[in-house]
């Protein structure tokens, strides 16, 4: 199919990427931020965090420039380091768009349940019937080939932004600088004490890390700019936009009330906080506006995993069965493998008091293993051209990017990426099926024998640590 997008100047790209990157995340951030962290913390995780992601998104541009003949996020760790990585890399990605989509479902049913109270947890028995139905209804609709169409891109633009900025207004005009300065480090001593603040700013990092995940998405937007100077300088404007509107969102709620009634409020916070000063239409407005705009981000987001099956399926690193399309080119089985693995996870929110932080947790875990294949090989290949023009500070930047990367993963709770691995045993029956239908016999090499003992080893340790109550749900 002839693509006829039109090219996009510097101002229309940026506003492109932060329109599109902005998800139901920020809507709860400020409750589960107000939970770990004081103000003071939180700025500089922000600034630690938009340096990582800074790097990822460099990283990404690069590599598109570099490298545009590669599809999907994945397809640079299979290049970079050979096919099982790949499909490494590919089966969080994977991952991570679906169990989003567990995310997107308890925010969800939370935003219903403002008006109708047996909703309200999220969580409950009504919270997964009527989730689950919602579930299949996207992948019939998908199945028929209904995706996000320009009118209904638009309408989620709308209903994410309009109230955002709504709020993020009416907060400045509110803000008591008092309430926000009352022990601003959250110490015991009320000042900058090191090792408290550090503590802070781990237990803040996936919060802060879930509202990024969609992020490679607007970097790989750089082919539509109308120079590749363009597209650099829309991914970082993008990024600073970005942040000045989640830091925003999330630090001005410390000065609206104190950091425990925040933490005490319901979900989505945004509302609540809104409601705090203009009264209940406040919550109204921003829970009639996410129901909207999740529902719109919900169908587009259930064909993402099903289309990153097919490309791996067409790469081999998956069964032909997951490549194979219907009559309207929609990948069924990889659609439908999707949705019922989604649906067991559904239901396994009954048995958690904190359904959202637990399924975003997971949701983000698991992407951090393509960030950082992105990173290495951002890494590797400009070590291996070290002598070009350029190519050190791009060295550089793979460098910082990565490090942060594996700081992040063991950051954030090491064990959320340890329950993901009880999926990959799954995913590395089926790489290990996809490599014998093209006729390989030995599927892994030793270091890779390795690999696959340390993800069962750690999905076997995940169970007994979420037994044992060291995981959080």
């Amino acid at each position: 199919m002839e693509n006829t997008q039109k090219k996009l100047g510097i101002f229309a790209l940026t506003a492109l990427v932060i329109s599109s990157s902005i998800g139901s995340g920020v809507f709860g951030i400020s409750t589960d931020m107000a939970a770990s962290t004081a103000p003071g913390a939180a700025l500089i995780a922000w600034f630690i965090v938009g340096v990582g992601v800074l790097m990822l998104c460099l990283s990404l541009l690069n590599l598109l420039n570099k490298k545009p003949e590669l599809s999907g996020i994945f397809s640079y760790a299979t290049e970079g380091f050979g096919p099982f990585w790949g499909f490494l890399s590919g089966w969080g990605y994977w991952l991570s768009a679906w169990l989003g989509n567990v995310a997107f479902a308890t925010m969800l049913m939370s935003a219903v349940g403002y008006f109708i109270p047996i909703f309200k947890s999220g969580n409950n028995l009504p919270s997964i019937f009527v989730a689950s139905l919602v579930l299949w209804l996207m992948f019939f609709l998908v199945n028929q080939g209904i995706e996000s169409a320009a009118i209904l891109n638009s309408i989620i633009t709308v209903c994410k932004l309009v109230p955002l900025f709504t709020f993020i207004v009416i907060a400045i005009f509110n803000f008591d600088f008092n309430i926000f300065v009352n022990n601003f480090w959250g110490t015991k001593s009320g000042g900058f004490e090191i090792f408290s603040i550090w503590s802070q700013i781990k237990a803040t990092m996936m919060v802060l890390m879930w509202v990024f995940v969609g992020i490679e998405g607007a970097a790989m937007m750089a082919d539509r700019a109308e120079t590749k100077k363009a597209a650099g300088k829309s991914t970082i404007l993008g990024l600073i936009g970005l942040l000045v509107v989640y830091i925003t969102a999330s630090i001005l709620p410390y000065g609206l009330m104190p950091r425990e009634q925040i933490v005490a409020l319901g979900q989505p916070a945004m509302g609540y906080l809104l409601a705090s000063i203009v009264g209940p239409w406040g919550a109204a407005f921003v829970n009639i506006a996410l129901i909207i705009s999740i529902i719109g981000c919900w169908l587009s987001w259930t064909m993402l995993p099903a289309e990153t099956t097919l490309l791996m399926a067409k790469d081999n690193l998956l069964p032909k069965k997951f490549g194979e399309v219907n009559k309207k080119g929609v990948p069924t089985f990889s659609l439908f493998f999707m949705t019922a693995l989604t649906q067991a996870f559904v239901f396994t929110l009954l048995f958690t008091d904190k359904a959202y932080n637990f399924a975003y947790s997971l949701c983000t875990a698991a992407i951090f293993v393509s960030w950082l294949f992105v990173t290495l090989y951002q890494t590797k290949l400009s070590y291996e051209h070290k002598d070009k023009t350029g190519e050190k500070m791009q060295l550089i930047i793979g460098i910082i990017g990565s490090i942060f990367y594996i700081w992040a993963i063991w950051a954030s709770g090491i064990g959320y990426l340890l329950l993901c691995f009880t999926v990959y045993i799954l995913g590395i029956f089926l790489y290990a099926q996809a490599r014998k239908e093209i006729g390989e016999t030995k599927v892994f090499s030793k270091v890779e024998i390795v690999f696959v003992g340390l993800i069962i080893l750690g999905a076997i340790a995940s169970i007994m640590m979420l037994m044992n109550g060291q995981i959080a749900v």
